[in-house]
């Protein structure tokens, strides 16, 4: 049972503008704390908080202390972050989740009410909006429409939980994205809550939840089902991490972006392997940068794969909350507190410099003009080397940098006519072009700058083929608002780029359809055609099916490939276009750092925040004019196709069951490298012959009204369906790419999903291989979920995504990691065995577990429990389940 915090003997009081508050002295608590880095003594205050000898004990406490020695010995500790934020479609999930908790609850004669979320929750709906209209004033306007005419039924959910659940907020669609929302208004930076000031600190179930630590707030991202718990009131245990210092000198020249310094960090950290460590930066470089350069460079952290990418509090952090309007008289006490406990930073001050576990550097002026891709984000490019770079990919073996395409086969020239007009596509034809995701929207100078060179081109007579889908969605109404102020909104929407929706949209996959003629010139032709985005993300199949290639790159570059029509270009030899018989090159009409900033300090005010976040929470008049059930529990409806009571807790009993063994187990899937969570769970539309198609078309629906999985991800039916359906997967139990497998007892070949049902009427187990970062990606709980659903006990991989094997654990799946050296192919395993486990009862975290092969063979693999709170959740058939058998318990 919990006790009394034994380091309430440290709380001490402080006076700021006539109000007295109370904080933890951590400087007093033990010696060396300012060696520790910055991130490390947020934990660290956390665990001295919250200390009770249950859930957070002395011993958490003088482990992180002692973090200089214990970082190299796998020491585990607890943490339990301020507050919890969702985005939509991992919050639908999470809402789904508690509505389906309170009636296990209740059924097991527990007390339904005692399903709250106890730590405060943030939800913001930013992920259903698709970019269906483009290139039209309204677009904005009509895509939204037809975003509540197609969620109508989530959101009305969501609605009610706001009602039923206790300390969650939800901010209504078409507010922006979650994390730029997060970053302009939601992060207190310091928490004020009974009168004790403790620093701001967030889990999230979006992966980019890092955005935050650029504004100095530790935050990363999580499960969805790791985050209910922390929504519960359970603490996260975790292994402590290495904290790499990135020390940053220098200036970045007058023409390169704070996106082509994402993208060289990006590189240069995945080179590096941070990946389950903390990143933290330092060094008289980083006074050079803005909140929103800081939070660029935090945002894309997942990429690296490093746990966070923190920035430390200092001045211009407080200058950034003045600016996006957080109250005078909070700024004043943060900074005091902060302060007075070491947790301020002078990046020009070396003597505050802490001990890391190990230190890289970067100069600012050796950054250049990058893209990423094309099919990675940690695959940096140098614009002035991309169009050797594209040609060597088009011919390359099939890989993340080729295509496989015959030498011959490369200056493939087909016409198509598109509004009565030909025009010829080719390999490098852009077709996409998006200005898209917080990443890049966030950030003032880059969306300033692509409104500057929108100007400048427009004036140059400059022009965008029109098949090609251009689009803006700004990630706030803020954006809206200073693009408009500076006048730069009509020039963008002369090249095509008009204001769309607020959300994620093309970055998730949410781009709408490309045109048929051009979609039809491109398969016709097998031609390997282009996005080019402002976003995060470009794994194959994640923007859109006929975009083989997609790049990562500034809203200026955006724009700029998206007038060149191709990204087999020299910015450098060749020009963007003519005009009036003249060449136009690209360095005539770009923008430089000094430019872009008079813009911004014009017209990015305070006030902006102030209009457009005082109305936030109340959301458009389509949704206040929905109407949402009042009961405590949800009263769900069985024809609906959006939301739909998960079988999770069917069965379930009071008592903990026993464990059981896997036995004979067939493998669903043999798998490659870097297989993604877009690849295990799509958030993309729905193909027409899928299992999922076939299951919505049976309940009457239309192709128009399939959606997307994103925004079904409230029906365990459609996204159990969902599960694996990637059009780019490669499962070597099949010579075709896409979500078809091996049914081994028949030999016959099938829809995966199809596969899983005869399996599970077969009564056989299943398990999956894979091979290295299996899960990376976004942090989607559905690809756990989705493989549970489907009958997997087990997946066994050369390497985890941190997340995913979070996940995995969280739904009672066993995660097995191959020893060093050893895969599916030096085993020479053909995934047509069968497969036994045994988890011992006394399991012990990362224990050697042998599996036994049928044909008489056996290797042994490390079972990926880190934790003895990983294994607890593992005998109770995932955390889910362990929570509500804890309620109903007391």
């Amino acid at each position: 049972m919990a006790g009394v915090n034994p380091y309430n003997k440290f709380l001490k009081e402080i006076e700021v503008g006539g109000k007295t508050y109370k904080f933890y002295d951590l400087p007093a608590i033990g010696a060396d704390f300012d060696k520790l880095p910055f991130s490390i003594r947020v934990l660290l205050e956390s665990a001295v908080r919250n200390c009770d000898n249950f859930q957070v004990k002395e011993d958490d406490v003088k482990k992180i202390f002692a973090w200089s020695k214990l970082q190299h010995e796998d020491a585990e500790v607890a943490f339990k972050p301020a507050r919890v934020i969702l985005q939509d479609f991992t919050g639908v999930p999470a809402v789904v989740d508690f509505a389906a908790m309170r009636d296990a609850v209740k059924q097991l004669g527990g007390d339904p009410n005692k399903i709250n979320p106890i730590c405060p929750s943030d939800l913001v709906i930013d992920h259903s909006v698709q970019a269906d209209f483009t290139r039209t004033k309204d677009a904005a306007e009509k895509n939204q429409e037809l975003e509540f005419e197609r969620n109508q039924e989530r959101f009305m959910f969501l609605k009610w939980g706001a009602k039923a659940f206790q300390n969650m907020l939800i901010v209504p669609p078409g507010s922006g994205i979650v994390h730029q929302v997060n970053l302009e208004y939601l992060a207190r930076v310091v928490f004020s809550d009974q009168g004790i000031l403790y620093p701001d600190s967030v889990v999230g179930t979006d992966s980019h939840t890092t955005m935050i630590n650029g504004l100095g707030v530790v935050g990363w991202g999580v499960g969805g089902i790791e985050a209910e718990a922390v929504m519960l009131g359970q603490a996260i245990t975790m292994l402590l991490p290495k904290v790499v210092g990135y020390k940053i000198t220098g200036k970045l020249n007058q023409y390169v972006t704070s996106t082509d310094l994402v993208l060289t960090i990006t590189k240069h950290l995945r080179q590096l392997g941070v990946v389950g460590k903390f990143v933290e930066f330092f060094g008289p470089g980083v006074a050079e940068l803005s909140i929103a350069d800081r939070a660029t460079i935090s945002n894309m952290c997942p990429e690296y794969g490093a746990t966070v990418g923190f920035f430390p509090v200092d001045n211009k952090a407080l200058d950034y909350l003045r600016q996006t309007n957080r109250p005078a008289e909070k700024i004043k006490a943060m900074e005091m507190y902060l302060k007075t406990v070491s947790l301020f930073r002078d990046f020009k001050n070396a003597s505050q410099d802490p001990i890391f576990s190990e230190i890289v550097e970067l100069d600012l002026s050796t950054v250049v003009s990058s893209i990423s891709g094309p099919k990675r984000p940690h695959d940096r490019v140098s614009v002035t080397d991309m169009l050797e770079d594209f040609k060597s990919c088009l011919v390359n073996k099939v890989g993340f940098k080729g295509y496989g395409l015959a030498p011959d086969a490369t200056n493939v020239t087909v016409p198509f006519i598109f509004e009565g007009r030909e025009y010829t596509l080719q390999h490098g034809s852009v077709v996409l072009a998006a200005i898209t995701s917080c990443t890049n929207t966030s950030n003032p100078s880059v969306m300033l700058g692509a409104g500057l060179l929108a100007k400048r081109a427009v004036e140059a007579g400059l022009t965008v083929a029109p098949y090609v889908k251009t689009s803006l969605s700004p990630g706030s109404g803020v954006v809206t608002y200073y693009l408009q102020e500076s006048g730069v909104v009509p020039y963008l929407q002369t090249l095509g780029f008009d204001i769309v929706g607020y959300g994620c949209m093309t970055c998730i996959g949410n781009s709408g359809p490309l045109d048929d003629s051009v979609v039809e010139a491109i398969e016709k032709n097998n031609l390997v055609c282009c996005g080019v985005l402002s976003g995060n993300r470009n794994f194959e199949g994640r923007i859109h099916p006929s975009t083989r290639a997609n790049y990562l790159a500034s809203p200026m570059l955006v724009i700029a490939y998206a007038i060149a029509g191709r990204v087999d270009i020299d910015f450098e030899k060749e020009p963007l276009g003519h005009a009036d018989g003249k060449p136009v090159f690209l360095n005539d009409i770009w923008p430089t750092r000094s430019d872009i900033q008079a813009v911004e300090s014009k017209y990015v005010i305070p006030a902006m925040f102030q209009e457009v976040y005082a109305r936030i929470e109340t959301g458009s008049q389509s949704w206040q004019k929905l109407s949402a059930p009042e009961s405590t529990l949800y009263p769900w409806e069985d024809s609906s196709t959006y939301i739909k009571r998960p079988p999770f807790f069917d069965g379930m009993t009071k008592q903990l069951p026993p464990a059981l063994p896997i036995e004979n187990a067939f493998c669903l899937l043999l798998l490659g490298d870097s297989v993604t969570t877009d690849h295990i769970s799509p958030a993309g539309s729905i193909a027409r012959n899928s299992p999922a198609a076939r299951y919505l078309a049976a309940r009457g629906l239309t192709p128009r009204d399939f959606n997307s999985y994103g925004s079904r991800r409230g029906n365990d039916a459609v996204m159990a369906r969902g599960t694996f359906a990637n059009i780019r997967l490669v499962n070597k139990l099949v010579s075709s790419t896409g979500p078809r497998t091996l049914h081994v007892p028949s030999g016959e070949e099938m829809d995966i999903f199809d596969a899983a049902e005869r399996y599970k009427s077969e009564n056989i187990s299943l398990i999956a291989i894979a091979g290295k970062e299996y899960g990376s990606g976004s942090s989607r709980d559905w690809a756990a979920k989705g493989p549970y659903l489907l009958g997997l006990k087990a997946v066994i991989a050369e390497s985890f995504e941190r997340i995913h094997r979070s996940n995995l654990v969280g739904m009672g799946l066993v995660p097995l990691q191959f020893l060093p050296g050893q895969n599916a192919e030096t085993l020479k395993l053909t995934g047509k065995e069968k497969y036994s486990i045994i988890i011992p009862e006394d399991c012990k975290p990362l224990q050697t577990i042998t599996v036994q092969v049928s044909d008489g063979r056996s290797f042994d693999t490390i079972v990926r429990f880190d934790t003895d709170v990983d294994i607890s959740y593992y005998r109770h058939g995932g955390v889910l389940n362990y929570m509500v058998r804890k309620i109903a318990s007391q």
